[in-house]
């Protein structure tokens, strides 16, 4: 009875993960998982109390799934303001997480007219299909700009991402295959 009892208490943690969704050893692979790299420029208008043309490159790392796909991306950009002369550089990285989800992301930013300058950070919220993304955010400058320091706080952004070099990784998952014996 004593070794009954102890052999219970043994089997209790593999009965605890049967019940999970990977089983004992954890999540199953799938047999093949899919990888694509993509970059290229992108050329954008930023919009708010000022019209700013943006043009800068972009890395995209997406992973090919049926359910749940993710893309990561990281860009870095500059853009100008013609009518007041202000200058900005951007560097920033967003991620989706589903194939027609939002994008969430954050950029550093630098701002100068050439007098002045300030730097900041901007979370940003966007949706992105195809080639266009298109975001929304606000620019977080630790000090208040001067009157004649003409740039967006709160903008929206169109961008159009031209794709010119894509690498696609598979990544095979390697079974032992049984051979069955000749009778």
């Amino acid at each position: 009875m004593n070794k009954l009892i102890v052999l219970c208490i043994l089997l209790l943690p593999v009965f605890g993960f049967s019940q999970k969704k990977g089983g004992l050893f954890g999540k199953k692979k799938p047999l093949l998982e899919i990888s694509v790299k993509k970059s290229g420029p992108y050329f954008g208008l930023q919009r708010g109390k000022y019209t700013v043309a943006e043009i800068g490159v972009e890395r995209q790392w997406k992973q090919v799934r049926l359910k749940n796909p993710q893309t990561h991306a990281a860009h870095l950009g500059f853009n100008y303001n013609f009518k007041y002369n202000m200058l900005g550089y951007d560097m920033g990285y967003w991620f989706k997480t589903q194939r027609l989800g939002l994008t969430y992301g954050a950029n550093i930013f630098m701002r100068t007219n050439f007098d002045d300058t300030r730097l900041g950070i901007a979370p940003v919220i966007g949706y992105k299909i195809w080639l266009v993304h298109f975001q929304t955010g606000y620019h977080f400058m630790p000090r208040l700009p001067a009157e004649n320091f003409e740039t967006n706080r709160f903008f929206v952004s169109l961008r159009i991402g031209i794709i010119n070099e894509r690498d696609i990784d598979f990544d095979w998952r390697k079974r032992k295959k049984r051979k069955k014996k000749k009778s």
